[in-house]
């Protein structure tokens, strides 16, 4: 059964980084802010509402900014697809290299701005509790610190030199803005505090699930280490994922395909997902900042499928390339269990039903199924129930492999545990022959991008010339968006990515 932790907060909080043309922060009590934290249950609010801005990562004021499909089209299996190329234009701008400070998926920008302020009002007011146990208040200060981690890698990671803080601001509402490196020191630096704290759970409890563990933390460390090249914490990261693996607590599962359905959500494989709900949710097309499911599984749905395959009728974005699911073997299980190639199985897709880009492969992890948003209250197409599956166990092994081969330690034990799972005779344990496995395993979870730029192979493998669609390849200048427009109108003192 699904365990539900996130919901809307009491508290309306800035939904914007710096700039003057703030939201008042709020309450739904006449109260001061300073004087309405007054007890654990408000301080927990605050808590759930650092959450909350986790649920708008894939729609937010008009725009598809989904989590793990925006780095996927950048990167070489997914496109873009949809019905044109003006349909949801930032999304194929994002495909094609060639967005602008005007025209982007600046609402993520927002969305992580709006985690990183509640991340903070806990940091500030928990302190101010009267009679909170020193543990719990511990752990809350550890939750709202990696919280605010993963909203700043994020934004890193998408536009490197950002506006950052630690404390929210006051009036004007502006900060100064760090490099893409100082960025990364402060977060691992807080990281890195979090786990002095000693303060998290290896893994949630039973009826938590969707809170912040020490594992997930650990993640998301190795994640901003390896995307730094930082090879002076490499040991340290690997002592995590080590530690991770060590406590016995996770484990891969024998079924792939089950991972991805809702009886399969945090599962033994499971790190951190973000977790969406269909029973009751009221989310909408008007709301759709209230709690409840996520549309991601119809904007990748199966335009014209039908009844009888038991998927349902979706919009056709993010459509696999035909060469990705024939990198796999026939008996490697991540083929068909990750990918569906509908056409072979069903009756095809009529030709006027085909969206732009379709190649008739579909991202069978979170595509739309029939009665996927059951129960829900609103607006169906808003509501599908598939949580997405931020950290798996799966990429601990592999995180683990690949920094033992950095640090001239063997670690193909750890690579040979997910490639017997899959069935994939492949032999290879240098890092190229792990990032090739990294890109089976995680085909449509938003890694593949990343590791490419990370490793330098972006450049030749996502050249222009070894794509169907792009007239333009990635280089060395694409590495970061333009910083928004209309975040530089409002700080004059934001200084412009380079290119741009």
């Amino acid at each position: 059964m699904k365990k539900i932790f996130f919901a809307l907060c009491a508290i309306a909080v800035l939904l914007s980084s710096c700039g003057k043309d703030f939201v008042t922060v709020k309450h739904n009590s006449s109260e001061p802010m300073d004087e309405y934290f007054i007890n654990q249950e408000r301080m927990y609010q605050s808590l759930i509402a650092a959450y909350d801005s986790l649920n708008w990562l894939d729609y937010f004021d008009q725009y598809v900014n989904a989590l793990t499909l925006t780095p996927d089209v950048m990167a070489d299996d997914i496109y873009a697809g949809g019905s044109n190329e003006g349909d949801q234009p930032s999304i194929v701008k994002t495909h094609y290299y060639t967005l602008t400070s005007t025209e982007q998926l600046d609402r993520i920008w927002t969305i992580c701005y709006s985690g990183v302020n509640r991340s903070c009002i806990v940091l500030e007011y928990v302190d101010r509790v009267p009679g909170m146990d020193e543990a719990l208040k511990n752990r809350y200060i550890a939750e709202a610190t990696v919280l605010k981690a993963f909203y700043y890698n994020i934004m890193w990671k998408y536009w490197g030199n950002i506006p950052y803080y630690d404390k929210n601001l006051t009036a004007p509402y502006f900060t100064k803005q760090l490099t893409a490196d100082e960025v990364y020191a402060k977060c691992v630096e807080n990281l890195e505090a979090v786990f002095e704290m000693d303060a998290l759970p290896m893994k949630a409890a039973t009826g938590e699930e969707g809170r912040v563990t020490k594992a997930m933390a650990y993640m998301l460390y190795a994640e901003m280490v390896m995307y730094q090249n930082d090879e002076e914490r490499y040991d340290d990261a690997l002592g995590y994922m080590e530690e991770i693996i060590n406590s016995g607590q996770y484990a891969l599962v024998s079924d792939f395909a089950g991972i991805w359905l809702e009886s399969g959500e945090w599962g033994s494989e499971s790190i951190w997902e973000i977790n969406y709900t269909s029973e009751g949710a009221p989310r909408s097309w008007g709301s759709p900042l209230t709690a409840g499911g996520t549309v991601y599984p119809m904007l990748i749905g199966i335009p014209g499928a039908t009844e009888a395959s038991g998927f349902s009728d979706g919009w056709g974005f993010g459509p696999v390339a035909k060469h990705a699911y024939e990198m796999y073997a026939e008996d490697d299980i991540r083929r068909d269990g990750g990918i569906l190639n509908y056409n072979a199985i069903y009756d095809p897709i009529p030709e006027d039903k085909m969206r732009w880009q379709g190649t008739g492969y579909y991202l069978l992890k979170y595509v739309a199924r029939r009665n996927g948003n059951h129960g829900q209250i609103a607006d169906g197409d808003m509501n599908h129930c598939n949580n997405i599956r931020v950290y798996r166990y799966a990429e601990t092994l592999l995180n683990a492999a690949e920094l033992s081969v950095l640090t001239g330690k063997d670690g193909s034990r750890y690579l040979q545990e997910v490639r017997d799972r899959a069935n994939c005779k492949d032999s290879g344990t240098d890092q190229e022959a792990i990032i090739a496995e990294r890109r089976k395993e995680f085909l449509g979870e938003g890694k593949r991008y990343w590791d490419l730029v990370r490793t330098g192979m972006a450049e030749s493998v996502l050249a222009a010339g070894t794509h169907e669609w792009r007239t333009e390849g990635w280089h060395s200048g694409k590495k970061y968006w333009p910083l928004p427009q209309a975040e530089l109108d409002k700080d004059p003192n934001l200084t412009p990515n380079v290119g741009y």
